[in-house]
């Protein structure tokens, strides 16, 4: 899927978020933190993960749903349900 990267930057700074918290996690780890508080990080890091990545199929839907310059489609609706349900 080509998406627009100027409508992405949210998803950017969702990712670079996520990209700290993973380092977060890893010194938590390495410093024997509390395994409550492990996966308490973890699962904050996951659902940032998941919203980039809705964020980035909804983008998506949006602009392959229309027909290109030559009146095809990019992606069907299959295609697209099944770039969604991937992240379910």
């Amino acid at each position: 899927m080509d998406v627009d990267s100027a409508q992405l930057v949210d998803v950017l700074g969702r990712l670079r978020r996520v990209q700290g918290q993973i380092g977060g996690i890893v010194r938590m780890i390495e410093e024997g933190r509390d395994c409550s508080d492990v996966v308490t990080q973890l699962a904050a890091a996951s659902r940032a993960l998941d919203r980039a990545g809705f964020k980035i199929i909804a983008t998506g839907m949006r602009q392959c749903m229309v027909q290109d310059d030559a009146g095809i489609r990019r992606l069907n609706e299959e295609e697209l349900e099944r770039l969604f349900l991937s992240l379910a």
